[in-house]
């Protein structure tokens, strides 16, 4: 009978127990099914050459659990596994895998392979130094036509070789860890595009540019011209719509001349490149796959971006997602890494034709952290990876006391998405953070009730950050609601929609904890200073911020989780 990773038996076969993705109840988005259960990842990525050496990984494993991760995103490049054309050594892959196991951690790996950061540096030095069967891309720039430090994806020798290559891998990751299922995804790829340039205009490039657009693509718009994501749709309406007449010559000629046009070229090669090398893997072992993206949606005012500039060209933004999504029906999950931008608005990009969301990188700091509530509340996202884990020190970090409460609460977590109307996560930045979001209340309406969230704050307002998640559990009778909190440096005030209603106030606000998924009561019972005399409930930082005042009315956070009923009255 096949182990799992932890050395428990598994209780079902083996292909009911691979890790896959299955869509909530209501069909808005799927969650990650490990071991026959739904599975929040608390997630972090390793500096890309940390998983090259097994002795290095020894002295990190229990810095990681220290930080409640449960899943590390591990690197591995193409030239690691083959050296030698046709010849594969997984030795130091297999080792990090065991070594896993025995710390009980699971692993997402990330495939290297012709495209890393939109350049081909993971290659092997046999792709690399042979330029006549595996062509590179050729930009612009300012002295003219220059060879990138990129694989052209136009070449059907380079395709070939990456999908072989990451077929030989999933065909071994299969044979040493199905029946353990250590690893439970696999990225393809990293950051696919063109850099320095809006398209590739090798010969082989332009050969295919100034020939007709094929017509599974102009059908595809017209089909989908309805469903496609608004920005794909306004970007394109600038020049094309289905009722355009033009003659297909070639995709100036049917699009116009445009850094958008060029874009939608490279979108549409890049996604059946990596269609091409998922297929490949996932007829050897059909794990969940995902391809991560250099692209964020920008706050309102910030300049428009030009295609290969500063995100590279081809890749699955905005405004050439459906490409993708059409086009490369072998990748489970499309993701943005998330550094800076508009992280909430990124999101519900992402979430286009119920796509589940998945956070493959973001900033490790408190900035970035308080985000996570933001992915896995309002967005149902399976989970979320700060980059760069093994630098970062438990004992300074800010992301093991949140994935510690996050692990306490998952079960509730997993349950809350299946129905999204009734959950929201926020977060409410430092002023000095860098691309802090000014925001100082968040207004959602939950059934019949207004909620209001701001910073958790006394007598005076302070600029202290927080973040959480609110969840309706239930309503008890129509004139009364459930409302569980968690999380840090909040408070929240409730208002009946109800028309009749003249007063809303609170009820019960007790302190809660959780075991094995299921809440109780600690005994606390917050009234007074901690509800503002009855009109908030109040979810304080560890470290209060009494915002000048003298006076420390409000007791630190304890468990993080608080249970609120409300009530309203129509006298």
């Amino acid at each position: 009978m096949p182990v799992n990773s932890f050395g428990k038996r598994a209780t079902k076969s083996i292909n009911s127990q691979i890790p896959h993705l299955l869509a909530v109840p209501n069909g808005s988005t799927k969650q990650l099914i490990v071991n026959g259960s739904p599975f929040l990842v608390r997630g972090a990525e390793l500096h890309n050459s940390s998983p090259t050496s097994a002795k290095y990984m020894a002295t990190q494993w229990e810095k990681f659990a220290d930080m409640n991760i449960n899943t590390l995103l591990v690197g591995f490049g193409w030239e690691q596994f083959e050296q030698t054309e046709g010849t594969f050594d997984f030795s130091e892959f297999d080792q990090i895998v065991l070594d896993a196991r025995v710390h009980e951690m699971y692993l997402i790996v990330l495939w290297f392979g012709a495209y890393k950061n939109a350049l081909s540096t993971y290659v092997p030095p046999w792709v690399k130094t042979n330029t006549a069967r595996f062509p590179r891309a050729k930009i612009n720039s300012t002295t003219g036509i220059i060879t990138a430090d990129a694989l052209s994806t136009f070449s059907p020798e380079t395709v070939s070789a990456d999908a072989k290559a990451f077929s030989a891998f999933m065909a071994h990751l299969k044979h040493f860890d199905e029946g353990h299922f250590t690893v439970l995804m696999v990225q393809v790829e990293n950051e696919s595009g063109i850099i320095g340039d809006s398209r590739d205009r090798s010969s082989e490039a332009d050969a295919v540019f100034t020939s007709p657009v094929p017509d599974v693509f102009v059908q595809f718009l017209r089909d989908e011209w309805e469903s496609l994501y608004v920005d794909m749709r306004t970007s394109l309406a600038k020049t094309w719509t289905p009722t355009t007449n033009v003659t297909n010559t070639g995709w100036e000629a049917m699009f116009g001349k445009s850094t958008y046009t060029d874009e939608l070229f490279m979108a549409y090669s890049f996604a059946g490149y990596l269609n091409t090398v998922a297929e490949a893997g996932k007829k050897e072992y059909s794990l969940p796959l995902y391809a991560n993206f250099n692209g964020v949606k920008m706050p309102p005012g910030v300049p428009a971006r030009t295609p290969g500039d500063v995100f590279p060209s081809g890749g699955a933004l905005s405004e050439v997602l459906d490409v993708w999504q059409i086009f490369a029906p072998a990748l489970d999950i499309l993701s943005a890494d998330v550094y800076n931008g508009d992280y909430n608005g990124t999101h519900e990009v992402y979430g286009h034709r119920n796509y589940p969301r998945f956070v493959p990188e973001q900033r490790q700091d408190d900035y970035g952290v308080r985000r996570i509530w933001n992915a896995i509340g309002s967005h149902q996202a399976i989970g979320a990876s700060p980059f760069g884990i093994d630098t970062l020190e438990p004992s300074t970090s800010a992301l093991g006391r949140t994935y510690g409460l996050i692990k306490d609460v998952s079960k509730i977590l997993l349950k809350a998405q299946e129905d999204p109307e009734k959950m929201i996560g926020f977060y409410f930045d430092d002023p000095k953070d860098l691309s802090a979001d000014p925001a100082n209340t968040t207004i959602v309406q939950m059934g019949e009730w207004e909620i209001t969230l701001g910073r958790a704050f006394g007598f005076a307002p302070t600029t202290s950050p927080g973040g959480g998640i609110v969840i309706q559990l239930d309503n008890p009778s129509a004139a009364q609601a459930t409302f569980l909190l968690i999380g840090w440096g909040f408070q929240a005030s409730f208002k009946s929609l109800n028309p009749a209603a003249t007063f809303t106030g609170i009820l019960t606000f007790r302190e809660m904890n959780v075991t094995n998924g299921t809440l109780h009561e600690t005994g606390m019972v917050f009234n007074g200073d901690e509800t503002g005399s009855g009109e908030v409930a109040r979810m304080p930082n560890v470290e209060f911020d009494l915002g000048g005042f003298p006076i420390p009315i409000l007791i630190p956070a304890g468990t993080a989780i608080g249970k609120v009923n409300v009530y309203y009255i129509t006298t």
